[in-house]
């Protein structure tokens, strides 16, 4: 079957001069039609590729259709084969009653009474074919999803293999810890471990079975939403995966620390800009640092990661927003069942739900979590704890419920002077930018495209408008709204597509212009013949990124020599 095929139209009127005319009829209007002298080489036409069938009802009559209606009953789910008939003034019961038979045979069917207008004919083969391009469409979003299912079902298997090789690693561990260790501290650790084990273990089990499961449904699922929101689970739960994995690996590493003399002041100072993007613009930091504040000995990368650990904790515990403080103090001579000597207490207290004494007393057990399932694994505060006891320190939780909760390190003072050198975390691997990055006006029909969209410019760090038509998009940019970017469809409702929004938008201001389209080559033709970039779908996010950046990129070159000769 060929994509010329795909835009064939067949013709079956073997009586008269109905099958010759109506062929030279659809030519004269540039569609590519076959005339089909018999029933048995309509089907066999019809198998090699269609994309309408004419047929005049008197070919049928009487004839053995068993052929065509097997043919019509095979048809793959997306497709809904269109077809337009010839029909007379005949009233007979016996003809009307044949004729309702081949109707419901047929299944989608349009029905032309002759004599019929020429314009009338083409027109409504025209939009038969207009119907079936939609399903072909439907054929290649299926076609694609198979194989993001496919590509989905190989990365369980990678991530499965190096869950396995973890555990493997793991076990190792263990072993090695029971031949070398036979104390108390000993035994509490192997009985941490089974936790952790036992905790991998559920959260790998209930995602494998979102993956396995939802594999297993999508070959059974035929209507594409469905589809999509299996997939889209899926792929979540592969997210899921891959994220528990790899603070897995984390919480089990054996690289030892390496403390050094940290100026606390300095290099929790200097987190302020990660702070701030990792947390919401409702939620502050406030450093309460005294003069003389004693440097401690600690390692400064996993000193920062305990932090914003903490922080975005303090975060979730302030749904309505508010303050959080990072409080160091001076403890001379401290002796406690733990420590003794001379400690820097810092604290991260905020003023949020608080804790009950129950979850006060398993908070350091790994993958015990109180917040919403995806949402936290469990590994947060039981790595604080295992970096405060690795530091020579500890930590204490005080908390009260509806009041706030402060987190207290322990950190051993240094006797040397920290090098200033600070080690802070890659802004940019730690969280996604957040910067302003300009304003985009999204001109998106579907609602879920353009949620999910919306979502990806404002991970971007995009301010976002979204507009439901070009009529829409129009009325926002006169009623002066601010805008440093469109990015529309190309297909949309209400008569102007997007590469007529664009050339309307040019006539008006100077806004740069992306477009997207999935389809609809003749408006992708249209945009290129414009010099329009176009991003095709779907797209990953950094495509998205580096097609904005293109269109800004390429505005910015033409207003600028636009500017250069104007000058010149």
């Amino acid at each position: 079957m060929s994509a010329d095929r795909d835009h064939c139209v067949l013709v079956f009127a073997p009586i008269g001069r109905d099958g010759p005319a109506s062929v030279e009829l659809l030519r004269s209007s540039n569609l590519v039609a076959i005339n089909c002298r018999g029933l048995p080489e309509l089907v066999n036409e019809m198998s090699a590729g269609v994309g309408a069938v004419l047929l005049a009802e008197e070919g049928l009559f009487g004839k053995d259709t068993q052929p065509l209606a097997h043919w019509i009953e095979r048809q793959p789910p997306w497709s809904d084969l269109p077809f337009v008939i010839l029909t007379s003034h005949r009233e007979q019961p016996a003809v009307v009653a044949w004729r309702r038979s081949i109707v419901e045979t047929l299944r989608n069917v349009s029905l032309l009474e002759r004599p019929v207008q020429p314009i009338t004919l083409t027109s409504a083969i025209q939009s038969a074919m207009r119907a079936r391009r939609r399903q072909y469409e439907i054929r290649t979003l299926l076609q694609a999803r198979e194989r993001t299912a496919q590509e989905l079902e190989k990365l369980v298997v990678e991530r499965t293999r190096a869950l396995e090789e973890a555990n493997k690693h793991l076990r190792a561990e263990m072993e090695e810890r029971a031949r070398v260790e036979e104390t108390l501290r000993q035994a509490q650790k192997i009985e941490a471990i089974g936790q952790l084990t036992g905790g991998v273990a559920h959260d790998f089990n209930n995602l494998l079975m979102v993956i396995s499961g939802g594999l297993d449904m999508l070959d059974r699922q035929t209507d594409p939403d469905r589809r999509r929101r299996l997939l889209e689970g899926m792929v979540q739960a592969a997210q899921r995966g891959a994220g528990l994995t790899r603070q897995l690996l984390a919480f089990s590493r054996r690289q030892k620390l390496r403390p050094e003399a940290v100026d606390i002041p300095a290099q929790i100072g200097g987190m302020r800009e990660l702070l701030d993007r990792s947390l919401r613009g409702d939620v502050h930091v406030e450093f309460d640092f005294p003069e003389g504040l004693w440097p401690v000995e600690v390692d400064p990368g996993e000193l920062e990661l305990v932090i914003l650990n903490l922080a975005v904790n303090a975060r979730d515990a302030m749904p309505n927003g508010g303050t959080i403080v990072v409080r160091g103090e001076n403890l001379a001579g401290l002796n406690e069942n733990e420590i003794a000597g001379d400690y820097v207490r810092l604290s991260v207290v905020d003023r949020g739900v608080g804790m009950s004494p129950e979850i006060l007393a398993r908070v350091f057990e790994p993958f015990f979590t109180t917040k919403d399932v995806g949402k936290g694994s469990g590994l947060g505060l039981a790595q604080v704890h295992g970096f405060a006891t690795q530091s020579r320190g500890m930590v204490r939780i005080k908390s009260i419920v509806d009041e706030g909760t402060s987190i207290e390190l322990y950190l051993p003072r240094s006797r040397n002077i920290p090098s200033g050198e600070r080690h802070l975390i890659d802004l940019n691997r730690a969280r996604p930018k957040k910067a302003n990055q300009g304003r985009i006006l999204l001109v998106e029909d579907d609602d879920e495209v353009a949620a999910l969209v919306s979502e990806m410019l404002a991970q971007l760090g995009y301010q976002v408008t979204r507009a439901a038509s070009a009529a829409a998009a129009l009325g926002a940019l006169a009623d002066g709204r601010s805008v440093d970017l469109v990015f529309s469809d190309i297909m949309m409702p209400g008569g102007m597509n997007g590469v007529e929004l664009a050339r309307e938008i040019r006539r008006r201001s100077d806004i740069p212009v992306l477009l997207t389209s999935g389809y609809a080559e003749a408006a992708v033709h249209d945009a290129e013949q414009a010099g329009i970039r176009i991003l095709s779908k779907p797209y990953h996010i950094d495509e998205l990124a580096a097609a904005l950046g293109a269109a800004k990129s390429d505005f910015a070159i033409a207003t600028g020599a636009g500017l250069a000769t104007t000058r010149g």
